[in-house]
């Protein structure tokens, strides 16, 4: 059966190569074609290039990885370190991520700082679940937060044994709002605990988020066992931690990755389908297109038989993420590793020093859609630096900061979103992304369960 395989995976962000680890671990012949010069799609490291302080530069040209990527976020040289185009929060039970980072030669204690669920809204609200078996960790948790009455405690953890009565099901689709106030959730409530972990989860404002989809991350997280609930935040940048990783473990077993190797058209021909790229064509038995949502539709466009799928990638909305690097000198540090902040631009403060033995350095950021989009990126700096100031006391000046905008980060995880299947009208042709058919918002997990979902499909259609 494996033989009879030879598959083009489109696309080295975490879909991509999930399914690419997936199929070369059942001995299946792949090639990789990533159309940047750096693995990791949306999730990835970006080098920097701190040569002008005070400045907002582009990042410097990618550059050669350490084989050690443990160490690859710590400075490379004098003026170059690795950022990350974003911050996301695995959670304990991401078990298809972590599993393959481990596959692919990770160290899930190593590679991530681990913290049991908090949550700190400072000033205002905190909630910390203490390390006792689920789901009584979150309803000690809930009971004992502070920043809220008893009686608001008490509503969040009906709601939370309501929704688990429902097996975290409902019967049709409606807001997470709407929900919520549905079962005697308050403003105050809302702001404080469930908008905070929906903006973080769904990456879409609450009025207009999926409540089916925050239900499912909360069944997944809050339902399980306690680890479930634990948040691994990356001590090591985002291409290292998997997508470079997987491309040594192909690379051992004799598969191909391709860089700056962008496909410019899918031409189907019966049985195998041809690629043209800027290094070439070839043909292949079968195509995961792991591309972004853009790259998918464009290519599907093209093909008579994807067009209908291309029109329904192209309906998909999407939401941006704004992260805005400060780099202080080595002794300023946050109280802990991650903070939020209350009504305010920055939403989650990361503390890189804590994390990833970046002394110094912190990452705000604000997710989905909101007035910071009106400011520059200079503006939007010194509206977080100002914040950092006037709630934290950090007096001290950044030595320089970078804003990473990623305007299309996540599609918008909204009520009854009709989300593309990983199949297609063509049999040999498969598409996977975060944003395909599955139970979770646009979140590594997401997008590494639908490469490994086309990866079973090619099994499951080739029998001995």
């Amino acid at each position: 059966m494996a033989k009879e395989l030879n598959v083009a995976v489109i696309g080295g962000g975490y879909a991509g190569m999930a399914a690419a680890v997936t199929l070369a671990a059942r001995g299946v012949k792949v090639t990789v074609l990533e159309s940047s010069r750096q693995l990791g799609g949306r999730a990835r490291g970006v080098p920097y290039s701190n040569q002008h302080p005070h400045a907002d530069n582009e990042a410097a040209p990618p550059f050669q990885l350490p084989p050690d990527g443990r160490k690859s976020n710590r400075p490379l040289h004098e003026n170059n370190l690795m950022l990350d185009n974003g911050q996301h929060i695995l959670l304990g039970c991401y078990r298809h991520t972590l599993h393959l980072i481990e596959k692919t030669g990770g160290n899930i204690e190593q590679d991530f700082l681990r913290l049991p669920l908090q949550l700190t809204l400072h000033p205002r609200f905190e909630l910390k679940a203490p390390r006792l078996p689920a789901p009584l960790h979150l309803l000690v948790g809930l009971l004992g937060a502070k920043g809220l009455s008893f009686s608001a405690c008490l509503r969040a953890a009906r709601f939370m044994l309501a929704m688990r009565f429902k097996g975290f099901r409902l019967a049709h689709d409606i807001s997470a709002h709407e929900l919520l106030r549905a079962h005697g959730q308050d403003e105050e409530l809302i702001r404080l605990l469930w908008e905070p972990i929906c903006i973080s989860a769904l990456n879409t404002p609450i009025h207009m988020a999926s409540a089916q989809v925050l239900l499912n991350v909360l069944r997944d997280s809050l339902n399980g066992s306690r680890a479930d609930s634990d948040m691994l935040l990356p001590r090591l940048n985002f291409t290292a931690l998997f997508p470079q990783r997987a491309a040594q473990y192909l690379a051992q077993r004799g598969d191909t990755v391709l860089t700056s190797c962008a496909v410019e058209a899918i031409i189907p021909h019966g049985d195998e389908v041809e690629l043209l790229t800027t290094q070439g064509s070839a043909s292949y038995s079968h195509v995961i297109c792991a591309a972004s949502p853009a790259s998918s539709a464009r290519l599907f466009r093209a093909v008579p038989e994807l067009a209908g799928v291309a029109k329904q990638i192209t309906a998909i909305r999407y939401q941006p993420i704004y992260t805005v690097y400060l780099q202080y000198p080595a002794h300023v540090k946050l109280a802990q590793p991650m903070l939020g902040l209350d009504r305010c631009y920055t939403q989650w403060l990361f503390d890189k020093g804590q994390i990833a033995a970046q002394p110094g350095l912190i990452a705000a950021v604000i997710s989905a859609e909101g007035l910071h989009q009106e400011l520059s990126h200079e503006q939007l700096a010194q509206k977080v630096v100002q914040e950092l100031r006037e709630h934290l006391g950090i007096d001290t000046l950044p030595l320089w900061h970078k804003v990473i905008a990623e305007k299309r980060a996540t599609f918008a995880c909204e009520v009854n979103l009709h989300r593309p299947a990983h199949t297609t009208p063509l049999p040999n042709v498969l598409l996977a992304g975060d944003f395909t058919a599955n139970d979770y918002p646009a979140t590594l997990e997401g997008a590494v369960i639908s490469g490994m979902q086309c990866s079973a499909h090619l099994f499951s259609g080739h029998t001995n």
